[in-house]
C-alpha cells in the first residue's frame, strides 16, 4: 500500500467529514457496547500478534537504515511484552467508568427547575503524535470510551505498525456494530497532512500533539482548532528550611533519577539556605553515583566543589537527561518567585514540615500539578488514579494536568422543567 496521496487536501476532508458523522453515532452509544469494542480489539491484538509484528519489523528496519538512534528505534518496537501490555490496557480502560450521561450539581431553583451539568464527548478529536505506536492503540481507546471519534496522526516511521494496529481497532468496531470511522489512522506519511489536519475547524473540535518540542510549537502555531498540550516539563523540587531531610533527600534523588527522559522528571533543585550545606552534599553523593552532572548557583558551587557554573539558561531548560540544576534560596518566597519565573507550569513540589508554607506553596505555586513532600514523578494519568492519560496538559482551558477520561469531555447544562414559565 503507497504511503502518498494524490490529493491530501481532499483526503483530510473527507477524513474529517467521516469522523463528524461517526462522532455522533457513537455520542448516542451505550456504555456495554463501547466497551465491548475494547475488549473485542484487545482480544484482536493478541490474535494478530504475529502479523503486527512482520509490520512493525518493516518500520524497524527503515528506522535503523534512515540511522535513527537505538532509544529511538527501542521506542519504535512492538514485542509480545508490549503488545500484551496495549490489550491489557484496553481491557483496563473498559473497567473505567463512564462519563458520559453522569449528572452532578442538580439544585432545584426558587422556580422550581431543577438546574444541573450533563457530561458529554468533545466530538472529534484530532491526535498528532510521533514514535511509538502504541500511543495507536491508548488515544483511540480513551477517545472511544469518552465517546469521540478520532483522527490520529502518527510519525511516518512507525506508518506499517500503525495502519496494522488501525485494522484491528476498526475490525472491532465493526464487529460490535460501531462505524469504522469512529478512529482513523491517516494513511499517508506526507507532512501536508498534519498542515491540513490542523486546519479542519469545521470537522475537528480540538487537537492533541504528543511528541517533540518541535512539533508542539508547529502545532501551537498553525493550528485553527483548539489544542490541549504541554510545551516543556520544567519540573522544581524545593526543600524548604523546615523540610525532614530524610524526605527531602528520597523526594529530590527519585524526583531526578526515577527516569530521565520524562516530562515530570526535576530539572531544577531549589533549597533553602539554612539546610543547603546539610543537605546538598548527602544528594550530591547520591547524583553522582547515578553519572548526574550537577549545574549550581555561586551558593551551590561553594558547598559542591565539583559542580559546574549554573548560567541564566539552566533555569529555563528541559534537560531530559541526567543533568540537575541547583539553586540555593533564602527562604519560600523566593522560591515560589523562581518557580514561577521559569517553570513550564507542569509540575512543582515542596518538601517542608510546615502545614502553612504548604499551603502557601499550592495556592502561589501556577502549576498544573503542585505537590507536597511527594517525587513529581508521581504526576501522571495512571498514578493520579485517572486509569490512563491522553497526555498532560499545562494550559489553563479546557483541561489541565493529566487528560484521562474525564478531560475529553465537556460540560453542558441540563434543566428540568414540568411545564414551568418564565414569571
Amino acid at each position: 500500500m503507497k504511503t502518498t496521496i494524490d490529493n491530501v487536501h481532499d483526503y483530510m476532508q473527507a477524513t474529517g467529514a467521516k469522523a463528524r458523522v461517526a462522532a455522533y453515532i457513537l455520542s448516542r452509544a451505550e456504555t456495554a457496547l463501547k466497551d465491548k469494542a475494547l475488549l473485542c480489539i484487545a482480544d484482536l491484538l493478541i490474535e494478530t500478534k504475529d502479523h503486527l509484528q512482520a509490520e512493525n519489523r518493516k518500520d524497524l528496519i527503515a528506522a535503523k537504515e534512515k540511522g535513527l538512534a537505538p532509544a529511538l528505534v527501542d521506542r519504535l518496537a512492538l514485542n509480545d511484552e508490549r503488545i500484551n501490555s496495549m490489550s491489557e490496557g484496553l481491557y483496563q480502560i473498559a473497567s473505567l467508568a463512564d462519563p458520559i450521561g453522569a449528572l452532578s450539581d442538580m439544585n432545584y431553583r426558587p422556580s422550581g427547575i431543577q438546574v444541573g451539568r450533563m457530561r458529554v464527548p468533545l466530538g472529534v478529536i484530532g491526535i498528532i503524535y510521533e514514535s511509538r505506536p502504541n500511543v495507536t492503540v491508548d488515544a483511540a481507546a480513551l477517545c472511544l470510551k469518552s465517546g469521540n471519534a478520532t483522527i490520529l496522526r502518527g510519525g511516518s516511521e512507525a506508518i506499517h505498525s500503525n495502519r496494522a494496529i488501525a485494522a484491528c481497532i476498526q475490525e472491532g468496531l465493526l464487529a460490535v456494530g460501531l462505524p469504522s470511522d469512529c478512529v482513523q489512522v491517516i494513511e499517508t506519511t506526507d507532512r501536508a497532512a498534519v498542515g491540513a489536519l490542523l486546519q479542519l475547524k469545521d470537522s475537528v473540535d480540538v487537537i492533541i500533539p504528543r511528541g517533540g518540542k518541535g512539533l508542539i510549537e508547529r502545532v501551537t502555531k498553525e493550528s485553527l482548532i483548539p489544542v490541549i498540550k504541554h510545551l516543556d516539563g520544567i519540573c522544581h523540587v524545593y526543600i524548604d528550611d523546615d523540610a525532614d531531610l530524610e524526605k527531602a533527600v528520597r523526594v529530590a534523588y527519585n524526583s531526578k533519577t526515577q527516569r530521565y527522559g520524562t516530562c515530570n522528571t526535576m530539572e531544577t533543585l531549589l533549597i533553602s539556605e539554612t539546610v543547603a550545606s546539610t543537605v546538598l552534599p548527602r544528594l550530591a553523593d547520591q547524583y553522582k553515583t547515578e553519572g548526574v552532572e550537577l549545574r549550581g548557583c555561586p551558593q551551590t558551587q561553594k558547598i559542591i566543589s565539583d559542580c559546574i557554573p549554573a548560567t541564566d539558561k539552566d533555569w529555563g531548560e528541559e534537560y531530559l537527561a541526567a543533568i540537575l540544576s541547583i539553586k540555593v534560596v533564602k527562604g519560600l518566597d523566593e522560591a515560589i518567585g523562581h518557580i514561577n519565573q521559569f517553570s513550564s507550569q507542569h509540575t512543582d513540589s515542596i518538601v517542608t514540615q510546615d502545614y502553612s508554607k504548604a499551603r502557601r506553596f499550592i495556592r502561589e505555586v501556577d502549576s498544573s500539578s503542585v505537590m507536597v513532600n511527594a517525587s513529581t514523578r508521581f504526576s501522571d494519568g495512571f498514578e493520579y488514579g485517572l486509569g490512563a492519560e491522553i497526555g498532560i496538559s499545562t494550559d489553563k482551558l479546557h483541561a489541565r494536568g493529566p487528560v484521562g477520561l474525564e478531560g475529553l469531555t465537556s460540560l453542558k447544562y441540563v434543566v428540568f422543567g414540568d411545564g414551568h414559565i418564565r414569571q
